[in-house]
């Protein structure tokens, strides 16, 4: 599966394993379901990711989020958007490791990812195939404001305007 960031395309330092077998991987990728397994045969050089589905609860994923440098949040569909919301959180609670989106997303959620907290997307094959990286890197600078507070570094378009209508005022 296609991974890029918001540079282009990246490679894969990533291997997902079978079940919680990490054995010698330097970066294991595993599943929600064998975390707590996986984790307690981890080795110190061992790095671990977990990919969980959009509907874990932030309280579940708080108290292992330390051990963990890699986060993937599954994307069912391109319409189901409880990956930003969850990303959002787990960014808040404080986990500075890598955050993906993984499925089937589309160019136009690309800018809004990155504003969640997502540091690159794995797409699926039949996804990157229609859009290609090429897309996904302009789409980055089509959007420069959103209208969600707290997302991003710019600002957003309601503030924006509040503090031109406050400054109109003011000089009047």
């Amino acid at each position: 599966m296609p991974l890029l960031d918001r540079h282009g395309a990246k490679a894969e330092l990533w291997t997902r394993s079978e079940g919680a077998a990490i054995d010698n991987l330097s970066h294991a990728l595993v599943a929600w379901e064998v975390l707590p397994e996986a984790l307690a045969q981890k080795t110190r050089d061992q790095r671990i990711g977990v990919i969980i589905p959009n509907t874990v609860r932030i309280p579940e994923l708080k108290l292992l989020m330390r051990q963990l440098s890699l986060i993937a949040i599954s994307f069912p569909s391109f319409g189901d958007g409880r990956g930003f919301s969850l990303a959002r959180l787990i960014r808040n609670h404080g986990f500075t490791g890598t955050l993906r989106a993984s499925g089937p997303l589309i160019v136009d959620q690309f800018a809004y990812a990155l504003a969640c907290g997502f540091d690159e997307v794995e797409l699926p094959e039949a996804s990157a195939a229609r859009q290609p990286v090429e897309q996904w890197t302009r789409a980055l600078g089509q959007i420069s404001h959103g209208y969600q507070r707290g997302y991003g570094d710019s600002g957003n378009i309601l503030d924006r305007r509040r503090s031109a209508r406050l400054k109109h005022a003011a000089a009047s």
